[in-house]
């Protein structure tokens, strides 16, 4: 399912009533080679088995103390008193290490706080400095099944299946840290991004296994206008993205594999009615003007467990969950020159 990009001459007052009649571009047929095969190699089980490890990870896990986050004294009923992320890190790191792929970390200091990005990556063979990243937040507030195990499951999958193929461009696999309290490790990467290097795209995970198809499941935000059932991904673009948008949205066509309903951001989507577009690790590429895009289910407007303790595995959907890793896989590729 598809609406209009949000217009830049209308700064974002309202969507467009009418389809802009300009034909998407072409897709390039000699990247498409080798991707449905891509698509089948995405594993429904391996997701949902990777999810309950985030969780269980998670769980395991001390919670940071909220009294930093300003919450005095400590509240149980506050998310912000069960953010934990140290676990979660160290499972998605030691999960990259497995795969052969190389490996960093980005670190930055806020006094006696330490925030740590992982980061693998694939090289690519014939243009390693054009870079197409993916990446999703790694910290939660309490399970965080959803929001976002289910991002990090994806990126863990997607290195697994990328890791024994070949691609023209570098394919950048990131776990951003604190997302929860403002997009904070993604912010600091965005900033320290090495100058010799370009993002030709970044497709953000966050949120992407809550479906429901009773009526009235989807929720909105003026002057946004969802579909009332909450069975679609949705799919965020700033303006330097709307190519990508376009390729991913016949991608999607071509693949058939998830209904899925696309925006496209004026400028850098920092406009006063498209602050509700801000709210992931999408953000900063955006404010940066990097091409980026957001694969979201919507979160709050639709799942009633999201940063509530019931965000659990139990609740999520693992087929709608896994053809969103699929579409994930199949547009990586493509933008990354197709799989060698």
């Amino acid at each position: 399912m598809r609406v209009p990009a949000l217009l830049p001459a209308l700064l974002a007052a309202a969507l467009s009533s009418s389809c802009d009649s300009t034909p998407p571009p072409a897709l390039d047929e000699a990247r498409l080679d080798g991707l449905p095969e891509l698509a089948t190699s995405v594993d429904t089980a391996r997701l949902m088995a990777t999810v309950n490890a985030v969780v269980a990870s998670h769980r395991a896990d001390t919670p940071m103390d909220c009294a930093r986050f300003g919450v005095t004294p400590p509240s149980p009923s506050n998310p912000l008193c069960h953010l934990t992320r140290e676990k979660a890190r160290a499972y998605l790191r030691n999960q990259l290490a497995e795969l052969g792929l190389t490996l960093t970390e980005h670190v930055s200091r806020d006094g006696d706080l330490e925030v740590v990005n992982v980061v693998a990556e694939k090289r690519g063979t014939r243009s390693p400095h054009e870079v197409v990243l993916v990446g999703a937040h790694y910290d939660a507030l309490h399970a965080g099944a959803d929001d976002n195990a289910t991002g990090v499951a994806a990126v863990l999958e997607l290195a697994r299946v990328f890791s024994t193929r070949s691609f023209d461009r570098t394919v950048r696999f990131v776990g951003f840290d604190l997302e929860e309290l403002g997009s904070v490790g993604s912010t600091r990467y965005v900033a320290d991004q090495a100058q010799d290097e370009h993002i030709v795209v970044a497709l953000i995970l966050d949120s992407i296994g809550y479906r429901s198809t009773s009526p009235g499941s989807q929720r909105s935000v003026p002057p946004l206008s969802f579909p009332a059932t909450a069975d679609f991904i949705l799919a965020l673009a700033n303006a330097p993205a709307s190519q990508q948008l376009d390729e991913l949205w016949e991608l999607h066509q071509r693949m058939d594999l998830t209904r899925m309903m696309t925006l496209g951001a004026p400028g850098n989507g920092n406009g006063p009615l498209t602050g509700d577009l801000l709210r992931s690790d999408h953000a900063p590429f955006w404010l940066a003007g990097t091409p980026a895009l957001l694969l979201n289910d919507s979160a709050d407007l639709r799942s009633p467990h999201s940063h509530q303790r019931t965000d659990t595995p139990e609740t999520l959907d693992p087929a709608f969950f896994s053809d969103v890793v699929r579409l994930s896989a199949v547009s990586l590729a493509y933008w990354a020159g197709g799989v060698r």
